[in-house]
């Protein structure tokens, strides 16, 4: 997922017990689908090159069983790591707080959530029925990714849609090309995270 043409949209599937969605670039080309192994003890995520699912370019697994700091590690298609994304615990009950490491260990990036009573009320009103179809209208969190001088890169946010299966990954400052993918493969391991809790 080299030279990303912003802003990219990730579109979940819906009427399937599957959490899978297809990410598109600007020209509406399919630059990813994703794919999360159901009925898993630890998360196990395939990213393919489209959505014909004939080539797996990345995989994302858990490093842990479930626990609040639970790492998922980035692989390629020699199966070597090349990074991770790491929940930030307790930190993330009320406020979603991610980092991205590379593949040395090193924090490069930080992933948070802008305004933290957005998913409040956005899970409240969820559980009112027939009300509950309308929250991916009325409520819309966003995340932002940012560097280790705080310089914000990128900001990844929910769209107005039936069922929130719509998001929206926009560029706002410099990336490092090399780091391209590291980002991308955190954003939607974060995001199957964070749509499931609501």
């Amino acid at each position: 997922m080299q030279n990303i043409q912003f802003p990219v949209n990730f579109e979940f599937k819906i009427g399937t017990f599957a959490n899978d969605f297809t990410a598109t670039d600007s020209g509406g080309n399919v630059i990813a689908y994703v794919k999360q192994k159901m009925f898993k003890l630890k998360e196990d995520i395939l990213i393919y090159n489209d959505d014909s699912k004939t080539k797996i370019n990345y995989r994302i697994k858990a490093d842990k069983w479930l626990d609040f700091s639970t790492a998922y590690a980035f692989f390629d298609t020699k199966d070597k790591e090349f990074g991770k994304i790491v929940r930030k615990g307790w930190r993330s009950i009320w406020k979603a707080s991610y980092e991205i490491v590379d593949e040395s260990q090193n924090i490069q990036y930080h992933v948070s959530e802008k305004n933290a009573w957005v998913k409040v009320f956005d899970s409240l009103l969820g559980q009112i029925p027939i009300l509950s179809v309308f929250t991916g209208y009325l409520f819309n969190p966003s995340y932002v990714v940012v560097d280790i001088q705080r310089n914000e890169i990128v900001e990844l946010k929910k769209k107005a849609s039936f069922f929130g299966r719509r998001f929206e990954v926009a560029k706002i400052g410099k990336m490092d090309s090399n780091d391209d993918d590291r980002i991308m493969l955190g954003l939607m391991m974060m995001i199957l995270l964070e749509r499931r809790r609501g």
